[in-house]
């Protein structure tokens, strides 16, 4: 039908894979996370907070998740604002966008099927490694930079 248009989501059972790596990963570093991921709409799919993981990070975690669904990680999202300094004033401050690192689009065939966000250790590159480990379940979407 020439109205209607086929897309992809990510599935329950992938997304609880894709939690379970991103906090076996956490546990290997040492930290304790939030580990949130959304199907291509915006919409919760599966969330993990590790025991004494921090309650603000919940949010967090979420949000860097939402902005992935731009279809880049939150990190070249933030490398690509902040050579202009309207869009670092003014992105920062809407409602859902987290503009550092640990979130990733979950991609297949280059479409965009879901996002990943962590959140929680006390250094991004523990957030991004996390998410990272998660995403190997999905050998088209781990970032290659």
């Amino acid at each position: 039908m020439a109205n209607l248009v086929k897309k992809y989501s990510i599935s329950f059972e992938l997304t609880q894979k894709m939690v379970n790596a991103a906090v076996a990963k956490a546990r290997e570093l040492g930290v304790t996370e939030n580990v949130a991921i959304l199907d291509d709409g915006g919409n919760l799919k599966a969330f993990s907070r590790m025991d004494g993981a921090s309650i603000p990070t919940i949010e967090i975690a979420q949000n860097k998740a939402y902005t992935a669904l731009f279809g880049v990680s939150t990190q070249d999202f933030f490398d690509f604002i902040q050579g202009d300094p309207s869009l670092l004033a003014g992105i920062p401050t809407l409602a859902r966008v987290a503009a550092w690192g640990g979130g990733f689009p979950i991609k297949v065939n280059g479409e965009v099927v879901g996002a990943i966000g962590v959140s929680g250790a006390p250094a991004v590159q523990n957030d991004v490694d996390c998410a990272r480990a998660a995403l190997a379940l999905v050998p088209d979407a781990v970032p290659t930079e």
